[in-house]
């Protein structure tokens, strides 16, 4: 036994003056091997660590799913990535719609702008066009606001997090490793540095937890962080549609304007003019829905309402809050009577429920036959 012993420390000592097998690196293959007692972080610690890990995780797949969305072609995203790894301006390319609305301008051109679908062509082209800038504006605003923040956390502060709780480890096997050597401390000399190093290795390890902790209970700082930023990608995706329907709302009037000789398909009148697409209700809503394009698309009922003095049936779009005590809150699918009075805003109306009354927004009902 004694020349086992004596064999392990020659090798032990022999491996650590070659930096491959140190004392650290001996506890952790122990501690692997079910060989020695590891030093548990506090509860506290770990339910923050697994925060930090959780954060990480859904960050890195909502931020490469946003790309997705913004970019579905992956061979534009790998060339977009590595322009901006050699920082790098991408050279401007048409997008699909741009593209698509070229080829229809060309098209309409082609077939001669005189003729209705010549000119059909070219109107719709025009249209395609716009939208593809609305949507170059809202990759552009997207990466800013949204996908910046997200790369910077995953990049930044969870690289900064993740050295820290490296040292940590590092910092708890020196511990750990101490412990052990004052446990096989025979001799009262042997015994005394031991127990001061673990003294000192024990200061290092708390102050390296307390270290760790801080970085870590900042994760909800981060979260309020990604919060804000989702709010402007919301607001970014809300003004990219609400013009992408005014622009096919106001191609759609284009088109209808056409007369119906035009609007037939070989030489076959059309059953179904084109305008007949949209029913009051569908403008209702949409309207509710689009606050932003609603000014323009106020429906004949509602406008016969607003200039006479009867009452009318409403069903409520959405929830509304009062702002104030002369306006009435409002619950989704609830129906209410509005009526208008003289001089009152033109995007409002009277409503009552029961004894209840008040002002309410036009944009968040619907008016019933």
């Amino acid at each position: 036994t004694n020349i086992s012993d004596w064999f392990k420390f020659v090798l032990e000592n022999y491996f650590y003056e070659l930096n491959i097998f140190n004392p650290t690196n001996l506890q952790f293959t122990e501690e692997k091997l079910g060989q020695a007692e590891k030093t548990e972080l506090d509860a506290h610690l770990e339910n923050l660590l697994s925060k930090a890990e959780c954060t990480k995780l859904w960050t890195e797949k909502i931020m490469k799913q946003t790309e997705v969305l913004l970019q579905p072609n992956p061979n534009a995203r790998i060339e977009e990535f590595v322009y901006e790894k050699l920082d790098r301006k991408a050279p401007s390319r048409m997008n699909n719609p741009e593209l698509l609305g070229q080829y229809m301008i060309d098209a309409g051109n082609e077939f001669g702008p005189g003729t209705a679908y010549g000119n059909a062509l070219i109107k719709c082209g025009e249209t395609q066009k716009r939208i593809g800038t609305a949507d170059r504006e809202l990759i552009q605003t997207s990466a800013i606001n949204f996908l910046t923040p997200l790369r910077n956390f995953i990049e930044g502060d969870y690289k900064t997090i993740t050295k820290e709780r490296k040292l940590l480890q590092n910092k708890r096997l020196d511990l750990d490793a101490a412990k052990t050597r004052l446990k096989k401390a025979k001799v009262a000399e042997a015994r005394a540095a031991s127990e001061q190093e673990v003294r000192i290795t024990q200061s290092e390890f708390d102050r390296q937890a307390e270290i760790t902790r801080l970085l870590l209970e900042g994760i909800s700082s981060t979260h309020a962080h990604h919060l804000r930023c989702l709010n402007d990608f919301v607001e970014a995706q809300m003004t990219y549609y609400a013009q992408c329907y005014q622009y096919m709302l106001d191609l759609q009037k284009q088109l209808g304007s056409f007369p119906s000789t035009f609007l037939s398909n070989n030489n076959q009148s059309s059953t179904t003019p084109a305008q007949s697409v949209s029913t009051p209700s569908v403008l209702a809503s949409a309207s509710a829905s689009l606050p932003s394009v609603s000014n323009s698309i106020v429906t004949s009922s509602l406008s016969e309402l607003k200039s006479s003095s009867g009452s009318r049936k409403a069903r409520v779009l959405y929830d509304y809050d009062a702002a104030n005590s002369s306006e009435l809150s409002l619950l989704a699918d609830e129906v209410i009577t509005v009526y208008s009075i003289p001089g009152m805003d033109s995007d409002w109306l009277m409503g009552e429920r029961g004894n209840q009354k008040g002002k309410v927004p036009i944009t968040y009902l619907e008016l019933l036959n």
